[in-house]
């Protein structure tokens, strides 16, 4: 991308530059993340979608794939790691190698639906992991909690008919990408919050919609698409979360996981744009993923 560009790889830069600065970074395991296969992403991508994105990826320039989604030389291979990431994840989880994950990664991909990008998004990196760990390892029941300003779209879109998957999403509305607000159902969670609300409005909402949803579907494997662009310095959005929001819905996860799914959980870096407040977030998110707050 461009130097103006918010989805930028200053995003995980700063992300890892947080983490060594706070020595966090020594005390975690790290991995590299392989690349997606397109048996792993045909799982939940449509075959012909699939090879175009392998198509289009240019060897120089930009190519637009929709209004707010390009690619450039080193797009594909990006978003094929991404992917990678959380595939890994999960084997590493369920493995019981490490007791959960966070895949730094980018780009997004929340609101890549079965046959299409959008908002930055091409490949949709935490549904393959949920299709994967139902395919690999015999998941039942998983549930994915969406805390990224925006609807994750794509993901209800992939999962809407699926009976083993719930999505639990918050997102600011009315906004971007337009949709969530009037498509609940049992499994798909969605919870729009009005413009300026803030960890109050924010928690108020997970307790009284994702706990009474979450208890009856009992998840076997937990799953975060964890955006942080409801921050309140975040520019692209206007919801007023500060870390102290984020290290709540993170263990209020890890209560979830506990209660029902072995305190399996692999969460996926969607969004966040203001890079301090990205980085802050993030660490405060991980360090509690990690049990060292």
């Amino acid at each position: 991308m461009d130097g103006s560009h918010p989805e930028s790889p200053a995003r995980i830069t700063a992300i890892k530059d947080r983490l060594a600065a706070t020595g966090l970074l020594k005390q975690l395991k790290l991995y590299e993340s392989p690349i997606a296969t397109d048996e792993q992403l045909e799982r939940i991508h449509a075959h012909e979608y699939v090879q175009h994105i392998r198509k289009v990826a240019p060897h120089a320039g930009l190519v637009r794939l929709d209004g707010d989604t390009a690619m450039g030389p080193m797009t594909l291979a990006a978003t094929l790691h991404q992917v990678g990431a959380v595939v890994q994840g999960v084997d590493l989880v369920i493995s019981g190698e490490v007791k959960n994950a966070f895949c730094c990664v980018r780009p997004p991909g929340h609101h890549a639906g079965r046959s299409n990008s959008a908002g930055f998004c091409i490949f949709n990196g935490v549904a393959v992991g949920v299709a994967h760990a139902i395919a690999q390892y015999g998941i039942e029941r998983a549930t994915i909690i969406d805390f990224d300003v925006h609807h994750g779209d794509g993901t209800e879109n992939i999962f809407k008919d699926h009976p083993k998957v719930m999505l639990c999403s918050t997102f600011q509305h009315p906004f971007y990408p337009g949709r969530g607000a009037d498509t609940r159902t049992q499994r798909m969670v969605n919870v729009p919050l009005k413009e300026g609300t803030d960890g109050k409005g924010f928690r108020a909402a997970v307790e009284s919609e994702f706990l009474p949803a979450l208890t009856q579907f009992q998840p076997q494997m937990v799953f975060v698409s964890a955006g942080f662009d409801a921050h309140q310095d975040d520019p692209l959005a206007g919801l007023n979360l500060v870390r102290d929001d984020y290290i709540w819905i993170t263990e209020f996860i890890l209560g979830i996981a506990n209660k029902y799914a072995k305190d399996r959980v692999v969460s996926v870096l969607e969004g966040g744009y203001h890079l301090s407040a990205l980085a802050d977030s993030a660490e405060s998110h991980i360090r509690t993923l990690a049990g060292l707050l």
